[in-house]
């Protein structure tokens, strides 16, 4: 008996910025297998996004606040019934072949998450990211970011976490592992997911035929204060939940070597106000799946590894050559 083919649903978390929702919109109707729905998850914006949404024929869950990426995005998980979940930034688009791309793999693979390769928005010779990693510090890497697109970049693989600017997952994982964890807000929750899925036992594939194209991070900026703060409270949060019975000394020289970045550009300010939030709001985390501290470290080794051997390959920036200089002189 014929099985019926899955089903995709896009979920979409959006606030404001309502000219990169209509541009997302009209990307999506142009790829070659359509979504079954899209679910545009509205963070209470104030400058017509649901109305727009609503007549381009997304469904829309309209919050009246915004309560932030990680809880929009569980919104929208919570509210389909769909094989697949792809969750896709507002300020991404797509080729037209992405989700035909990750389909393929995803019939002839065992994974459960697949990503592909994210382009800058602005220079489509320059990456914007492949797939992330994260290091024994509780400093995650989005790997390939900045770098020239090359034929490393174009090497299928499997991988540990998978960036959730656009990132196509099945629907059992969640069910499995629950949702995102919402006291992460924005930033770093893809990366909390991708520990859980890793420890268990869920891997994902990294399929560089499926294009998407990345403005990087439109809503608050990339050095902005506010985004600094955030990944700066979340570090902390990371190394809360999952770090605790780990190595101290990357933890102190990779979030020390991260204020320093931070500073340069400015920020040091809303890092220190982001480390403190951090220590606050950790007694909100949800209890920790890291039981396994033996587990947990070969994800971290392995995880880390693999951020030195990308280095090597296509060169190291200045934080990932002082981290590795620091721990292996």
């Amino acid at each position: 008996m014929k099985m019926p083919p899955d089903t995709v649903t896009a979920v979409i978390p959006h606030w404001n910025r309502r000219e990169l929702l209509a541009t997302l919109l009209d990307n999506l109707a142009q790829q070659t297998r359509p979504f079954d729905e899209i679910i545009v998850v509205d963070n209470g914006s104030t400058d017509g996004s649901v109305e727009l949404a609503k007549q381009r024929g997304a469904r829309v869950i309209a919050l009246d606040q915004n309560v932030g990426f990680a809880s929009a995005v569980n919104r929208g998980i919570q509210a389909d019934h769909s094989d697949w979940i792809a969750i896709i930034n507002n300020d991404v688009t797509l080729a037209p072949n992405w989700l035909e791309s990750l389909l393929t793999n995803a019939s002839t693979q065992g994974s459960s998450f697949f990503t592909g390769k994210i382009l800058s928005a602005a220079d489509h010779s320059l990456l914007d990211g492949a797939f992330d990693e994260v290091s024994r510090a509780a400093c995650a890497a989005r790997c390939g970011s900045g770098k020239l697109d090359a034929p490393i970049w174009n090497e299928p693989r499997i991988i540990r976490f998978a960036p959730m600017t656009a990132a196509l997952f099945k629907s059992e994982i969640f069910r499995s592992l629950g949702g995102l964890d919402e006291v992460f807000g924005s930033y770093m929750e893809d990366v909390d997911f991708g520990i859980r899925c890793a420890l268990a036992g869920f891997s994902g594939m990294y399929v560089p035929a499926a294009v998407a194209f990345h403005q990087g991070s439109a809503t608050f900026g990339r050095w902005s204060a506010n985004s600094v703060w955030r990944i700066s409270r979340n570090q902390v949060l990371l190394a809360a939940k999952h770090f605790g019975r780990q190595p101290l000394l990357p933890i102190v020289i990779g979030q020390a070597l991260w204020g320093l970045v931070a500073l340069r550009h400015g920020c040091g300010w809303a890092f220190l106000r982001g480390k403190l939030a951090g220590l606050k709001d950790k007694r909100q985390l949800r209890p920790s799946e890291t039981q396994n501290v033996a587990a947990l470290a070969t994800v971290l080794e392995a995880s880390e590894e693999q951020i030195f051997d990308l280095g090597k390959q296509t060169g190291f920036d200045l934080y990932w050559r002082a981290y590795f200089w620091l721990l292996r002189r």
